[in-house]
């Protein structure tokens, strides 16, 4: 096999994103000195290398490994953050969705029956004082300001065995978390395609009416977490499962998990639907826990098993574990590499872009044959480790 290197890794992006995107990334700079292809891949495998910071990707393009990161030239912190705040964020959206639409025809959903899209709102980029127009105020326990952070909503494909987050949706002070993912489902779905997923998994205050609704008109069946803000649908579903048997007992991925199906509730009064299907599930894990959750969902029971149904819902933890923690964590997203909010939005959107190159080049291209999936910190080691190569000079 050939070595992990970064420009192995180039490679491969190239061959995803094509050459254009990297010529045409929507720079907006009116009289560019350092070609954009250059500062856009900077950016690429700085997050590939988990480096986050603005300062950490001068280094690596000043420093003696830069021609082994496969950058052309080197370039300053400053360029970067200039760069970034000119970045139509347009093109690069457009790439990522590109990216799932091929990874679609590539086969790589193809474990699963069903593809699902999983949203939900986080915050990141805390800090002391307001700097620029998408700070939103933090409070104590007092309702003082004690500081400020930058919110967004996320969706990544769920459900799948891979997970590849795709788009964010940014949401400043006067919008809500609730408005900016209606935002985001439509114009992910419009630019996937209606056919491309089944479902989109959501929590417990997606589900109202007008987002039910919503992700009808676009061809998805919601799959929604039932909580308090229905009281009545959950103390109807409450009442009924507590006098009835489950409707069956499955072992799901070790755990035993005992299943409560019912196709048959009346909708509430805003919404359109001839009936409610609600599950119930209880789930007893190995150790000794137990876990219970509602849910509801407009797919029948004909079309849709309890399993099945059950394994959705239980996808909607991808958004908060693959994506949010992934990003947060290990990619630096939690960072505000340069405080603009364009800035912030053009390296929210190619943080995702490296976690999704680098999932589908780790567990689709080099997993071709029988051996186990690299992990992602072997990815990481060996990438690191390439850039001390030194090139052999040919002196013949």
């Amino acid at each position: 096999m050939a070595a992990l290197t970064a420009r192995r890794v180039k490679a491969f992006v190239l061959r995803r994103v094509g050459k254009r995107y990297f010529d045409h990334c929507g720079d907006g700079r009116p009289r560019p000195q350092i070609a954009a292809r250059v500062l856009l891949w900077g950016h690429l495998v700085g997050y590939l290398l988990r480096e986050c910071s603005y300062h950490a990707i001068e280094a690596l393009a000043r420093g003696p490994a830069r021609r082994n990161a496969g950058l052309a030239r080197p370039f300053g912190d400053d360029a970067l953050g200039y760069f970034s705040e000119r970045l139509d964020p347009g093109p690069t959206r457009r790439a990522l969705v590109s990216v799932l639409r091929q990874a679609k025809r590539n086969k790589a959903f193809d474990n699963s029956r069903f593809i699902g899209l999983a949203i939900d709102g986080t915050g990141t980029s805390r800090s002391r004082e307001r700097r620029c127009e998408l700070c939103r105020p933090r409070y104590n326990g007092r309702h003082e300001v004690c500081g400020y952070s930058h919110h967004l909503s996320l969706i990544t494909v769920a459900g799948t065995g891979l997970s590849l987050p795709f788009d964010v949706e940014p949401y400043g002070p006067g919008d809500s978390e609730y408005s900016a993912s209606q935002r985001l489902l439509d114009r992910a779905v419009h630019g996937l395609g209606a056919r491309f997923a089944d479902y989109v998994v959501v929590d417990g205050e997606y589900a109202t009416a007008p987002f039910l609704h919503t992700a009808c008109a676009l061809g998805l069946h919601p799959v929604a977490r039932l909580k308090n803000n229905l009281p009545d649908l959950l103390a109807a579903a409450t009442a009924r499962f507590a006098t009835q048997a489950p409707t069956s007992i499955q072992q799901i991925d070790g755990d035993r998990v005992e299943l409560w199906d019912t196709d048959d509730f009346d909708p509430w009064q805003e919404l359109g639907w001839p009936t409610v299907r609600v599950l119930r599930y209880r789930q007893h894990r190995p150790d000794g826990s137990l876990c219970e959750a509602y849910w509801l969902t407009n797919w029948s029971i004909r079309k849709v098993a309890s399993a099945s149904l059950y394994r959705m819902a239980k996808s909607r933890w991808e958004v908060e574990n693959q994506a949010f923690n992934d990003s947060k964590s290990r990619y630096g997203l939690e960072h505000a590499a340069h405080h603009h909010p364009q800035s912030l939005l053009a390296n929210a959107l190619l943080t995702l872009l490296a976690i999704t190159l680098e999932r589908l080049f780790r567990l689709r291209y080099l997993k071709r044959g029988p051996h186990k999936p690299r992990p992602a910190i072997a990815l990481l080691r060996a990438l690191r480790l390439s850039l001390g190569h030194c090139a052999h000079c040919d002196t013949s």
